[in-house]
């Protein structure tokens, strides 16, 4: 059931909702295999983890490019294959196919960042299932929580996990402070 799940939805793109139809299964139940074949996939592949403190130093430099808008940033440090994974059928940047190549994961970027209030964002950096991740807030609440996949050494992004649906990002809450971003031309 659980390669069935993921087959369904990472490769055709089916929400979980259709697949709970298609398997005869609630949407909960599709949702726990899901996460449970995710997890699976992801023990059997090889992980290179790069130094903990350069993870999050790009990951750092990754979400400032992204939602400030700064494309020649952003291409830099997206490896050629990398991929964007969001989810969750809501959200400002949502695709039931990951995301596959450089300038197709940044116009995606650039496109939220474009959307995203004149203000800016709040910025969040913590731990996020054992990687360096980012929260990140605006209009007084959440708005994404992203990890990345690094090369080797840890130099490029080659995937990037982005959970924008507001459902999941119920249980978090805006901390006191955060590190601001701005948009060019929004000030400091």
């Amino acid at each position: 059931m659980e390669r069935a799940v993921f087959v369904l939805n990472e490769v055709f793109g089916f929400a979980h909702p259709e697949i709970a139809r298609i398997l005869d299964r609630s949407p909960t139940a599709v949702r726990q295999l899901a996460t449970r074949a995710r997890r699976h996939v992801h023990a059997r592949r090889p992980r290179h983890r790069p130094e903990a403190d350069l993870h999050a130093r790009v990951t750092e430099r990754f979400a400032a490019a992204a939602l400030g808008g700064d494309l020649r940033t952003l291409l830099e440090l997206l490896a050629p294959d990398v991929t964007l994974w969001t989810g969750g059928g809501k959200g400002p940047a949502v695709s039931l196919h990951p995301v596959h190549g450089r300038d197709r994961v940044a116009a995606v970027f650039m496109a939220v960042a474009r959307a995203l209030p004149a203000a800016g964002v709040d910025l969040l950096h913590r731990r996020v299932a054992g990687d360096p991740g980012v929260l990140v807030f605006a209009d007084g609440g959440p708005l994404a929580v992203v990890v990345v996949d690094l090369t080797p050494e840890g130099d490029r992004i080659t995937g990037v996990h982005s959970v924008t649906n507001p459902d999941k990002l119920t249980g978090i809450t805006r901390p006191a402070a955060s590190w601001r971003a701005s948009r060019p031309g929004c000030g400091p």
